[in-house]
């Protein structure tokens, strides 16, 4: 997946600080807390206690799904599906192969780490390189076949694992171009109107990317962080949570708003080129990752974007003489390197004007308040 291995490469992340065994770790290390004043990268918005507002979760069986999908996009950004035909039996087995690794002592995950400008394998989040302070988590990005990575794994017990990734991949690969064809709908297009799309809406060309995290439990998390605040790079990213809560957006008026794991449900995030191709009618989500005391949390994101070549611009079914182009076209590729290079500064490198007849970039306000990493980390 030429545009993900490229774009990395050419932006590697050093990262200094040597990889801790949360296990060991009794107290919170000062390099993991997030209270100093110099912190000005957390968001002021606080978290929303006292009102019950909930992110949408859509039947995909529904009717009208399009419609709704439309209506979380725009309002949202983020919605939960149901009724998406993923069996339970593969959520189990994938949160099984997730628990193997990061139960593995940390030498031997340390035999798949990532390299500083590559994409695959055992790390920290990327976007730690941009704060101050790190973050309480962990990460396993997986492109491509697992296979080379688990081999150092697991090297007699590779091939169970390997399976599972293998099929997850699949069905995440089916249900997103699903996903895609729905929320392009929703903006009244086509697949006939996406070059890329092929005659079933299939999507064949599209890059993705699966990365697996674990959020350990915390011996003080009210001042650490498990993931800070951030959009995602991509068209659009599908979530799996297991049932340890911590995933949490930011609603526009409402503050941060927990988006608690619901049984057989997937979250579904809208990304930066998808609100560029919407011509920023769809926000690209703000979203963290909260720890707690006593329970680690584990997730799973399967990150989709267009093939290599593709380049994303606003349709030019939503540009007009009372809407002009808000962004000039770009391949994912060159997005990735623009966002490793601009942080949160990506989206303005790419916007033709902040203001036209009145149509605001949704995402400005945002970015100009907070540092917004660029995503393979969720």
């Amino acid at each position: 997946m030429p545009s993900l291995s490229e774009a990395f490469r050419g932006h590697p992340v050093y990262l200094h600080h040597k990889h801790s065994d949360f296990n060991s770790l009794q107290e919170l290390p000062d390099s993991y807390s997030w209270t100093q004043p110099h912190d000005h990268h957390l968001p002021n918005y606080p978290s929303n206690n006292k009102t019950k507002i909930f992110v949408p979760v859509i039947d995909l069986n529904h009717p009208n799904a399009p419609n709704l999908i439309g209506h979380a996009c725009k309002t949202w950004g983020v919605f939960q599906v149901v009724n998406h035909d993923i069996p339970m039996s593969l959520f189990s087995d994938i949160q099984r192969a997730s628990l193997a690794l990061f139960s593995l002592p940390l030498h031997q995950k340390l035999k798949a780490a990532r390299s500083p400008d590559g994409v695959s394998g055992y790390g920290r989040a990327r976007i730690s390189s941009f704060f101050p302070k790190l973050m309480w988590s962990e990460c396993f990005t997986i492109l491509d076949s697992p296979l080379d990575l688990f081999l150092k794994l697991w090297p007699q017990d590779y091939a169970k694992y390997c399976d599972i990734v293998v099929e997850y991949e699949a069905a995440m690969k089916k249900l997103a171009a699903k996903l895609m064809c729905l929320m392009l709908a929703s903006l009244g297009i086509t697949k006939e109107d996406t070059k890329w799309a092929g005659p079933k809406g299939e999507f064949n060309g599209a890059c993705a990317a699966l990365h697996l995290n674990s959020y350990p439990s915390c011996p003080d998390p009210d001042r650490a962080m498990g993931l800070a605040a951030h959009t995602d790079s991509t068209l659009l990213t599908i979530l799996h949570q297991n049932n340890v809560n911590g995933l949490q957006v930011l609603k526009e008026g409402e503050g941060w708003v927990a988006v608690p794991p619901l049984h057989g449900g997937l979250v579904i995030n809208v990304g930066d080129l998808l609100h560029i191709l919407s011509n920023g009618l769809y926000p690209s989500v703000l979203h963290r990752v909260r720890v707690n005391r006593t329970q680690q949390r584990f997730s799973v994101a399967y990150l989709y974007g267009p093939p290599a070549n593709v380049q994303i611009s606003p349709h030019v079914k939503l540009v007009g003489p009372t809407r002009p182009a808000l962004y000039r076209p770009v391949t994912w590729n060159e997005y990735l390197g623009t966002k490793a290079n601009l942080f949160n500064k990506a989206l303005s490198a790419v916007r033709l004007s902040a203001s036209i007849n009145g149509l605001f970039d949704i995402n400005e306000d945002q970015n100009n308040d907070f540092q917004v990493g660029f995503n393979l980390d969720i």
